[in-house]
């Protein structure tokens, strides 16, 4: 969702006559997007922009503009500015969209009255001149529910590219007592069905073959609307997506299971276009657990809806997300959790070791499971998730599966990669010709992360 908001920024920007570069040695304007889920992604983000801050210093120069957005932006605002003196701008993660006109206007001036500005190239700036620099940085996260909901730039890469990403909501009102997101991205609210189609539509002419839905709770898309016949406007979305020419893939992150309803398993059968590949977050296999991170369900209505969708594509793939290490877990805990994870079978997962977000409900209690513990837990689920990966991998031998070539592979003179339907990264040798193109590839070898195979005709 943050890669999405940061090609809309980037759009904004071309739109009003910048040219983007890669080269943050070259660029006028850096605008450093980021993510508050995790302790280590903040960590991340407050070297990087450390680096820039100091990198200009030592050249000695006005520019580039700084600034920083998203989540992280959103929840710490000024504090960030008082950490790293030298940041031009702070927009919020509910401000991405005016972030190219904050930076341009920065610019602007500095250029106009550049011998006004030399405390921001100052090599050492004292204790005072870091208050002034952090007095100065423009700081904008109040709150604007309706105006940045309407996501529909796209920039045209020098590199084609036939998947795309399509966000469709923002915000969640779901209040995981673990998670920051209602915090700084605000209460969920859907962007109109009509205007994402004709999103869809303007990529499908530019090529693009596959989209990714993306959105907080993302099933729960339009869900004030009523439904028609036993659907939701989620899936008369998907349907709609699914008629769209050009398009031949669908997929979307990330769901929620309170809203995996009937409706949306059965379009596991009945829309074509809709990848055989879901992203179930799990968090936990106990329902003591689940109950504090309040979670509305439990684990035996979370394997019901695992057995359904099973039943609708047999080797559909499945991925979560997990936490380890949440307050009072017990061994008791983790084994459950270990237990509903066989039971599922996942085959990918994001599995994390809980850290505390200021802001949220389960910051307020003690986190009282060590350090140590929380790394022997994720290993264990680790060690779980690799050999049921690696079985569905090898599963997939001497299978011929349908591949998005998506662009050059890492590795070896002449290879490249691309997806199947279930979202496995597949190997090949081949050619840019191929790029953009589904081709059929018969799966010789397979690893935990990986099938390599040869094109058949």
């Amino acid at each position: 969702m943050n890669e999405r908001d940061s090609e809309n920024i980037a759009a904004a920007f071309v739109e009003r006559g910048w040219e983007i570069t890669d080269d943050e040695n070259v660029a006028d304007i850096i605008v450093v997007n980021t993510c508050s889920v995790r302790e280590q992604a903040e960590q991340k983000a407050i070297g990087k922009l450390w680096h820039l801050v100091s990198h200009r210093r030592a050249q000695k120069k006005v520019l580039p503009i700084i600034g920083v957005t998203g989540c992280m932006a959103q929840n710490l605002g000024a504090k960030i500015a008082e950490e790293v003196a030298g940041i031009d701008f702070i927009a919020g993660a509910r401000k991405t969209h005016v972030v190219p006109d904050i930076a341009i206007k920065i610019y602007e001036q500095r250029i106009k009255e550049p011998l006004g500005d030399e405390i921001f190239a100052r090599a050492k700036p004292d204790r005072k001149e870091k208050r002034e620099l952090a007095a100065r940085t423009v700081i904008d996260i109040s709150d604007d529910l309706t105006s940045h909901l309407h996501i529909d730039k796209h920039i045209e890469k020098q590199e084609y590219k036939p998947t795309a990403l399509v966000s469709i909501m923002q915000g969640c009102q779901m209040n995981c007592s673990y998670c920051i997101v209602p915090k700084v991205r605000g209460l969920q609210r859907s962007r109109p069905t009509k205007e994402i189609v004709e999103e869809v539509k303007a990529l499908a002419e530019r090529g693009v073959k596959e989209v990714m839905l993306l959105g907080q709770v993302v099933n729960a898309f339009g869900r004030e609307i009523p439904k028609q016949n036993g659907v939701g406007e989620f899936v008369r979305l998907l349907q709609k997506i699914n008629d769209i020419d050009g398009i031949e893939r669908i997929r979307f992150m990330s769901p929620h299971p309170s809203y995996f309803g009937d409706d949306l398993i059965d379009a596991y059968s009945s829309l074509e276009k809709l990848c055989e590949y879901v992203h179930l977050p799990m968090q936990s296999g106990s329902d003591d657990i689940l109950r504090k991170m309040n979670r509305p369900y439990k684990a035996k209505r979370f394997l019901e809806i695992v057995e359904k969708l099973r039943a609708k594509k047999n080797m559909i793939s499945l991925s979560t997300d997990v936490i380890v290490g949440f307050p009072t877990e017990t061994d008791d805990d983790f084994a459950q959790t270990c237990d509903v994870f066989k039971q599922a079978n996942f085959d990918m997962a994001f599995i994390f070791k809980y850290s505390p977000r200021a802001g949220t409900k389960s910051a307020e209690q003690l986190d009282d499971i060590p350090e140590e513990l929380k790394e022997s837990r994720n290993q264990a689920l680790l060690e779980i998730l690799a050999k049921q990966s690696l079985e569905f991998n090898n599963a997939l031998i001497s299978t011929t599966q349908q591949v998005l070539v998506e662009g050059c592979a890492k590795r070896g003179a002449d290879m490249y990669m691309g997806r199947t339907r279930t979202h496995r990264k597949a190997i090949f040798k081949g050619d840019d010709s191929l790029i953009g193109k589904t081709l059929p590839v018969k799966i010789l070898r397979a690893n935990v992360s990986a099938l390599e195979g040869e094109i058949v005709s």
